[in-house]
């Protein structure tokens, strides 16, 4: 190998409210050698995601936090460059959640091989995680029929962008929330919903009085907060909310006040449900079927901002807290050849 030198992204300290550059360290490792059993793969793209934030503290909520003075992880997309086990060849591309690092080895049991029929870091975002807990969220949990509305927070985002499209795709009338006048023109024009508002210009509770009158029946909730309480507040009878994330919060200090209308759950008979995406692994080859079909029919759109380098990783995590982006926001690793 002409290459010894491994770079990974280590957690420094864990962060008190908003995280700053220096919870975060860039890491020279040596360059891991695969063992009989075992294939070496080189990242070409890492996802960076809201629910990396929770993994920062020390609590442990539906997974392991991420430990201080050790590497993080996260979703990947990699291509095997060494392999010494007949299950895996070199040039397979694999995902992984083996992200914030170059390289890495692996026996295969944490890889999925897939045969690429899009850009690889679709498979991170409108074919990955954020699509499939778009496509659960909706589809399967909230189940939106033609012709109901349905409401979207962090509606330009990687998950709600694609939530937003597939209740269009299924007859329902689509209002989203955004932090910016680009995003609500990229809501509005791009991504094609009905409505939209920027949620700093316009409260939740007013927008949703004025765009949707006579109620909404479904509310894809990425946000919390004073978008949770509008949303109840605004639910027609038998009304369904789908908790994803609640990005209002992740930063917070001490907690935040919860939604003070809870009783309109009982006098409208509405439903409100949590979920975390990976309890649904049987619904991915479905998922990516349907999905996949509406990608090449050209039905749904994908914007993606992608930032180059693994040096850059903790300052386009820090720019996805702020909001500093559109769609699905990825690092291109630089593929340093071994």
């Amino acid at each position: 190998m002409t290459q010894q030198i491994n770079r990974e992204i280590h957690l420094a300290s864990r962060p008190r409210g908003w995280p700053t550059l220096d919870n975060f360290r860039l890491v020279e490792t040596p360059m891991p050698e695969p063992a009989e059993g075992q294939v070496l793969v080189r990242n070409l793209y890492m996802s960076v995601d809201p629910y990396m934030r929770g993994r920062m503290n020390a609590a442990r909520s539906y997974a392991p936090p991420y430990e201080v003075g050790r590497v993080m992880y996260g979703g990947a997309v990699g291509r095997v460059v060494a392999s010494r086990t007949p299950s895996l060849s070199v040039g397979d591309v694999v995902l992984s959640g083996k992200g914030w690092r170059e390289y890495f080895v692996s026996d295969g049991s944490n890889l999925e091989r897939i045969e690429p029929r899009a850009p690889l870091s679709y498979y991170l975002g409108v074919l990955g995680m954020p699509g499939m807990t778009a496509y659960v969220g909706l589809y399967d949990l909230a189940q939106p029929k033609p012709g109901e509305t349905v409401f979207v927070s962090a509606a330009s985002g990687a998950v709600g962008g694609v939530a937003g499209q597939l209740a269009r795709i299924r007859g329902c009338r689509v209002i989203g929330s955004v932090g910016s006048a680009e995003k609500l023109r990229h809501v509005r024009d791009d991504l094609g919903f009905d409505a939209a508002f920027n949620y700093r210009e316009t409260s939740p509770e007013q927008a949703l009085a004025e765009l949707a009158p006579d109620g909404i029946d479904v509310y894809f909730d990425n946000v919390g907060g004073d978008h949770l309480q509008a949303a109840i507040g605004a639910m027609r009878l038998y009304g369904r909310i789908t908790l994803c994330g609640m990005i209002s919060g992740y930063n917070a200090t001490a907690p935040e006040p919860g939604p003070n209308n809870l009783m309109l759950m009982v006098t409208r008979r509405l439903s409100m449900r949590g979920f975390i995406v990976s309890d649904h692994g049987d619904r991915q080859a479905a998922f990516r079927e349907e999905v996949g079909g509406y990608l090449r029919e050209g039905r749904l759109v994908v914007r993606e901002t992608i930032i180059d380098g693994i040096e850059r990783a903790p300052e386009a995590f820090l720019a996805l807290l702020r909001g500093d982006h559109l769609g699905k926001l990825s690092l291109r690793l630089s593929g340093r050849a071994v």
